[in-house]
């Protein structure tokens, strides 16, 4: 019987060495993680971004700054300034957006902004710059959220939040870039959501909200308890960004849109209350929009004792 490692696909550091990689977004959560494994393989990574958030954060724990060879802190509004870090490029993983849903509900013009604006700064950016390949990360979202099955990557996009609808514009963003102009380097849009690991301190999510709930001796609020998520880590998603990119760069076949994740979904509460220890949580009812409704009356808890199973570090 072969050895599990044997069975599992990796990216190539002998592909990755020397080559010049430009990440946008090394400052959040994925884009830190993909720098710094980049960086180990004897990559030259340029990250373009904005500061990362105030207090603790990925690039800031994994320590990425030590690992790359230009740092540069730019808006992908500003079309200069994406032209400049295009250039010079082997590689381009385009990981940067405004990913947070709450957020895309209180400011949606900057995030269809940052998201499709940006990203069509940037696939301007690629006419004729001589890329070898791009890969373009969307989200799981980008789905109508309509059949009882896991999503193919034929399946009818859309989106009923700001966040999920600027998403699925990339995807036809770029599909008709592609189409349109035959300057443009080999990419491809990654879809993946759900993505959890060491280092994620962002709101709104739920390994990171519970262990600040734990903390802080206050309740974890649950907007959907009833649903079930396909978590998977980020070293995972980010190795399949790198597997695809070297498979693009090499000329080899690969689809325009590909999905990333597992096959098995976890049940949010039972995530919650059997993985990770005892907690007060709290039922949030939702308004019309998706939102979770104001006042503290429209939160039903529940406490709930469980026997504690294993300490979860931010740190991976």
């Amino acid at each position: 019987m072969r050895a599990l490692e044997t069975l599992v696909r990796r990216p190539d550091p002998a592909f990755w060495a020397g080559k010049h990689v430009l990440v946008t977004g090394h400052t959040g959560f994925k884009g830190a993680w993909a720098a710094r494994m980049l960086a180990l393989m004897g990559a030259r990574v340029t990250g373009f971004a904005l500061d990362p958030p105030e207090g603790p954060s990925a690039f800031g724990t994994l320590g990425v700054a030590a690992g790359l060879a230009k740092d540069v802190r730019a808006d992908l509004r500003d079309a200069e300034a994406v032209q400049r870090a295009v250039h010079g490029a082997d590689i381009v993983l385009h990981l940067a957006a405004q990913a947070i849903v709450s957020e895309g509900y209180r400011d949606p013009a900057q995030t269809w902004a940052s998201n499709v604006t940006g990203t069509l700064h940037l696939l301007q950016a690629l006419r004729g710059a001589g890329v070898q390949a791009a890969v373009i990360a969307t989200t799981d979202k980008v789905y109508q959220n309509t059949l009882p099955r896991a999503f193919l990557e034929s399946d009818p996009l859309g989106g009923d939040d700001p966040y999920s609808a600027s998403k699925a514009a990339c995807e036809i963003l770029v599909a008709s870039h592609r189409t349109s102009f035959a300057d443009l380097p080999p990419m491809a849009t990654a879809r993946a959501g759900n993505v959890i690991g060491g280092g994620d301190f962002g709101l709104g999510r739920l390994i990171p909200d519970l262990i600040r709930a734990q903390i802080a001796g206050q309740p974890l609020i649950l907007r959907k308890p009833d649903a079930t998520r396909p978590f998977q880590h980020v070293i995972d998603v980010i190795s399949g960004y790198l597997l695809l990119a070297e498979k693009l760069a090499k000329g080899q076949s690969c689809p325009p849109a590909v999905n990333f994740g597992p096959e098995a979904e976890i049940s949010v509460q039972g995530y919650a209350f059997g993985r990770l220890g005892a907690a007060t949580v709290c039922y949030a009812q939702l308004a019309g929009d998706g939102h979770p409704a104001d006042g503290s009356k429209s939160r039903a808890c529940a406490r709930q004792r469980w026997p504690a199973a294993r300490r979860i570090g931010l740190r991976g």
